[in-house]
């Protein structure tokens, strides 16, 4: 018997693709015609209308991680809304032409968003004010921890933070020590870690959400000696989505934002690596993308 033909790749791969890509470590983004399989049974085709971007984004697209597992040519993008324009034989929760998005809210999944709490949150950038709206509409108490002092009326007077530490200030750290139910710590930047599990309480929890480039020195003692934990969360599953969603039009929760065109992204990554944003970029695919077509 005959050995089976390999598919070519225009036939593992039929469905024309268009979006802007990365061809080494310099980052620099260009357009980049490429190609996707077609859909199968469980699976939900959507088309992108906007696209947030993330510190990770930076990081992938100058493989950065020490793990380098960047390749190129490489699409980067992950926070995205859509609208469905085909779905799997097998598919039930959803139709063509609902919209669909990505996220999760670790306050909740790792027992944080119970009122009265008291919640850090590391890092006033686009994660950070997120988090500090949800926990404020949690009805948590909310003590934003940053390096920057001049961000402090930001924290307090716009996003209705309680109190405002400064991580680089010993004497204010010192005075918040095992104050704190729980941390959110959203900076994709190398920082150090001693210092916030000094401020939990006992049985405290530190959730990372940032993803720095290089590895984080976490020490032993402190989680021994407070039965504290340090956790990780990315992504939740579609319930978890579904509930956020939810929650953030019950409390009218929205994130601040500066849209841009597609041909815009290389510059707002030279902006985002100097933090100058307020609070994320969100590319405008749906009405962008396609004149940028070469």
């Amino acid at each position: 018997m005959g050995q089976k033909m390999a598919k070519s790749p225009e036939e593992e791969h039929p469905i024309k693709a268009f979006g802007w890509a990365a061809r080494d470590t310099s980052g620099h983004l260009s357009p980049f015609n490429f190609s996707r399989r077609a859909t199968g049974e469980q699976d939900v085709r959507f088309k992108v209308l906007y696209c947030g971007i993330c510190h990770s984004d930076l990081h992938c697209i100058k493989n950065e991680y020490e793990w380098g597992f960047s390749k190129y040519p490489l699409v980067p993008g992950h926070e995205i809304v859509g609208e469905v324009t085909e779905i799997g034989s097998k598919v039930e929760k959803v139709k063509v032409g609902d919209r669909v998005v990505w996220g999760a809210c670790p306050l909740k999944y790792f027992g944080l968003g119970e009122p009265g709490k008291h919640i850090g949150v590391v890092g006033l950038g686009g994660l950070g004010h997120v988090a500090v709206k949800f926990a404020k509409a949690m009805r948590c108490n909310v003590t934003v921890i940053s390096t920057t002092p001049s961000k402090k009326a930001e924290a307090l007077e716009h996003l209705g933070a309680d109190s405002f530490l400064v991580s680089r200030d010993q004497g204010e750290l010192q005075a918040a020590m095992g104050t704190l139910d729980g941390i959110i710590d959203t900076v994709s930047a190398s920082h150090p870690v001693m210092p916030l599990l000094g401020l939990l309480k006992s049985h405290g929890k530190l959730i990372m959400l940032g993803a720095p480039s290089k590895p984080l020195e976490i020490p032993v003692f402190p989680l021994l000696a407070g039965r504290k934990t340090v956790a990780g969360s990315g992504i939740g599953g579609m319930k978890e989505t579904q509930e956020m969603i939810d929650f953030a039009a019950k409390h009218d929760i929205k994130a601040d934002i500066e849209v841009i065109p597609m041909d815009y992204v290389n510059k707002a990554m030279e902006r985002l690596e100097k933090a100058d944003v307020r609070y994320r970029f969100v590319i405008d695919i749906g009405n962008t993308l396609a004149a940028t077509k070469p």
